[in-house]
């Protein structure tokens, strides 16, 4: 009798167990099937079928829309998209890293005050922070006419309508997204650690290549991730700040679901987005892993 009481109770205990976590993980799971999982299946299903005559879908089965993925004006699109979202995840890399480990170094009066102008943009519409990187950059904007007027230039430069100036805006629009992660991996990082290692004679150089980068390198990675893929995605800078002359993934998805009408091979140019980032969120888990071995068998 006493041996069932326990296990009687030992049930009901994992049944508790497993209510509370439903309870607080459902609303959350919830969210994810109704605009993740199923929204993606529905992307997966639409890329196997045809276009309709004056668009839609026809439900016949196809795989042309993946072979016609890989003809090189679109190959050639694909590349210019992550030349300029590597481009701008490198430079993003190279300003949030240091910018976040300034303000994890910050007291923590100062430390709240930058993570607060660090996410200040966020508070604006994009739109609105886009429009005014083109009355920054076009010909009569105030860099133009700064230049000018210190004589470093004779002439307003052609600023606008490149991929510079999308890669600008890009950076501009994201660099928080790297500056938080890796503000989060400082922080975490133990004190003790960097303490012994200067103990032990570790130049600041040595401890920072050492301890501090591989520690904080998840965290970077995770920012590099927000930043690429959003900007692999983005459609709105290049079209503004690049006058249409840049193309990039994210106006070609557009154009085949609004304009074209084309949602197979719409999906088709989604889902590689997508397996783009399953990939770099895989690459990012495998590193981790291997750096927190490394770190527990130290």
């Amino acid at each position: 009798m006493t041996a069932a009481r326990s296990a009687s109770g030992r049930g009901a205990a994992r049944r508790r167990a497993l209510n509370a976590r439903a309870i607080f993980a459902g609303p959350g799971l919830l969210f994810i099937t109704l605009f993740m999982t199923i929204p993606v299946v529905l992307v997966l299903v639409y890329s196997f079928f045809q276009r309709g005559r004056f668009g839609g879908v026809v439900w016949e089965f196809t795989l042309e829309n993946y072979a016609r993925a890989f003809e090189p004006v679109y190959v050639n699109v694909f590349t210019e998209s992550l030349l300029i979202a590597g481009t701008t995840t490198v430079l993003a890399l190279l300003i949030g890293y240091p910018t976040a480990y300034a303000i994890a170094r910050l007291p923590q009066k100062w430390r709240t005050i930058a993570l607060v102008l660090v996410v200040l943009p966020f508070w604006t519409n994009f739109l609105i922070r886009t429009y005014a990187w083109i009355v920054l950059l076009n010909s009569e904007g105030l860099l133009n006419r700064a230049l000018v007027d210190i004589g470093f230039i004779s002439a307003p430069l052609g600023l606008l309508y490149t991929p510079g100036a999308v890669i600008v805006g890009l950076l501009y629009a994201y660099i928080p997204l790297v500056i938080l992660p890796v503000y989060a991996s400082v922080e975490r990082l133990d004190r003790q650690l960097l303490e012994a290692a200067s103990n032990l004679g570790a130049s600041r150089a040595r401890v920072f290549f050492d301890i501090t980068l591989p520690l904080t390198l998840p965290g970077a990675m995770i920012g590099a991730i927000f930043v690429f893929v959003p900007s692999m995605g983005n459609f709105v800078v290049p079209e503004l700040l690049g006058g249409g002359k840049t193309v990039m993934v994210g106006n070609l998805i557009r154009d085949q679901f609004l304009e074209t009408r084309d949602w197979p091979f719409g999906a088709v140019l989604a889902l590689f987005v997508i397996a783009l980032l399953v990939l770099l969120f895989a690459l990012q888990a495998y590193i981790s892993r291997r750096i927190n071995g490394r770190t527990a068998r130290a």
